[in-house]
């Protein structure tokens, strides 16, 4: 009976660490993110916009964000809708990444660690996938485009004041008390409002009131704070006197003279060991309640098609229940975060966590679209557009890679990490890097240099991945019609067809440090 309530508050607090570390990434990276959309490179180069969109994502953690810094530019003109959809796709790409932090608590346990790398990296692998297709596709016919603005054009649109945010209704007053966040920061930053990004992200505000005999005649917020309280007197149209009051603004870092990047870091650091001790705590309460008869009953309801005629519906209500569910929280990192230590645990199955995960970035775009419903009336055209651009990517890139089985590459690609990561454990770490740093920063800066210099590296890299992918691929199939040889992949270097020697090298050198 205690168990189930502890759950619960380690879920939350969980999840309130999620949202104290994006807040983290904003402090340390907003900057450097804000002023990337600056450069003017992403408004004539596709391949630029998506490294752009992804790593101003993993910068502050927030798919959110970095899609209302596209908007803002689209509406104010700086941006057309075509240059803002390689940036939606990569940050699709770039959200991804919280999960896959999220796998490595579980690598103490080689099978544990497999299930969670593979159930988190299946979301990594869809995203990749439908980008390297839809891309080039957009980029020739403007399909995402021409479809947005056709539904734009259809519908009434009418603005409200405030975006609907079910889950921040939960997690804010904890959230609230540790830091604030003046995010319109990062949208000056990128648009160069010289007015607006002198300022500090930390936000530091106060709340005045005009009372007369303790009763409050109006209330109002200004940004700027003189001291703690401040109380005087007036009198107004010879009314009787009247008292002002001010506070300060109440969250941790309020009254702090630390800079931006330095409350950054701390928040980072503390936030992630708050991650760590929750996930480790709720992998152990999973494992200690999930056991014997319970955990054969939940396998049964989740990984099991019922009836057996009708298995395949199964897959599809998964999706809508992960669309449903993201939909609720309105967050896809925090949803996908979640799932990944019951990937871990054994719960839940790598095939059915790939339709929720799907299912999970359909919802997302939901609350974009709601998001978008709410701008000012100058930007809800925008703002709606680039959301439907976003929800036309994932319905798209759901029906190249669900509805027939032979085409969830996704779900094998993703198993084929999971293996990898629990045999060598320095190899998640690795593709962490990578693939969301390192990869997206080199073609960035090779896209800069031109198509010249981007193809002329570029393809001969692709060719080289493509080819050891496939001879590995191969070498676990051993099709028999090879010759052993062939069969075999002997005369082949070992660096190709295996990641030992990389091993061997990493354990010497962390054996001499």
């Amino acid at each position: 009976l205690l168990k189930i309530p502890l759950l619960f508050l380690l879920l939350y607090i969980f999840i309130c660490s999620l949202d104290i570390l994006s807040s983290a990434f904003q402090l340390a990276g907003g900057r450097t993110a804000g002023e990337i959309f600056q450069k003017n490179i992403v408004l004539s180069n596709p391949v630029a916009g998506v490294m752009v969109g992804i790593l101003v994502t993993v910068l502050v953690q927030s798919s959110s964000t970095s899609t209302s810094i596209t908007v803002s530019f689209v509406s104010s003109g700086l941006m057309d809708v075509q240059s803002a959809i390689p940036i939606i796709m990569g940050a699709n790409i770039g959200t991804s990444v919280t999960n896959t932090i999220v796998a490595l608590m579980h690598a103490g346990d080689r099978d544990e660690f497999e299930r969670a790398f593979a159930g988190a990296t299946v979301h990594d692998c869809f995203n990749w996938l439908s980008v390297l297709l839809l891309l080039p596709l957009d980029v020739a016919t403007g399909a995402l485009r021409h479809m947005s603005q056709a539904v734009v054009n259809t519908l009434r649109l009418s603005s409200r004041d405030k975006a609907p945010e079910l889950l921040k209704v939960l997690t804010k007053p904890l959230t609230k008390l540790v830091i604030q966040l003046d995010k319109s920061v990062l949208t000056a930053l990128a648009t160069e409002d010289q007015v607006q990004m002198n300022k500090s992200l930390v936000k530091h505000w106060c709340k005045s009131a005009v009372m007369k005999e303790n009763q409050t005649l109006w209330g109002a917020q200004s940004l700027k704070c003189t001291s703690a309280q401040i109380i005087f007197h007036e009198t107004i149209r010879h009314e009787p006197v009247l008292q002002k009051k001010q506070w300060r603004g109440k969250h941790l870092f309020a009254n702090s003279s630390l800079s931006d990047l330095a409350i950054g870091l701390i928040l980072l650091v503390c936030s992630l060991l708050v991650l760590c001790g929750c996930l480790m705590l709720l992998v152990k309460l999973l494992n200690s309640m999930l056991k014997g008869q319970v955990s054969n009953v939940i396998n049964k309801i989740i990984n099991t098609g019922k009836p057996p005629s009708f298995t395949w519906v199964t897959g599809y209500l998964a999706l809508l229940a992960g669309a449903g569910m993201t939909f609720l929280v309105q967050s896809s990192s925090v949803f996908t975060s979640a799932l990944t230590p019951l990937v871990g645990v054994g719960v839940i199955s790598l095939e059915r966590v790939y339709p929720l995960t799907l299912g999970s970035n359909l919802g997302t775009t939901g609350t974009a679209l709601l998001a978008a419903l709410a701008s000012r009336a100058e930007k809800l055209a925008a703002a709606t557009q680039v959301a439907l651009c976003h929800f036309f990517f994932n319905l798209f890139g759901i029906l190249l890679w669900y509805p027939i089985p032979a085409t969830r590459l996704p779900i094998r690609m993703a198993s084929a990490l999971g293996k990898c990561a629990a045999r060598y454990r320095w190899f998640a770490v690795l593709y962490l890097v990578l693939f969301f740093l390192l990869f997206p920063l080199v073609v960035f800066v090779l896209s800069m240099a031109g198509w010249k210099v981007l193809t002329g590296i570029g393809v001969p890299v692709i060719i080289l991945i493509i080819s050891v992918a496939t001879i590995n691929f191969l070498q676990s199939r051993r099709p028999e019609f090879l010759p052993p040889k062939l069969q075999n992949w002997n005369f082949l270097p070992v660096w190709l067809t295996s990641l030992q020697p990389v091993d061997d090298l990493i354990t010497r050198v962390t054996l001499w440090c």
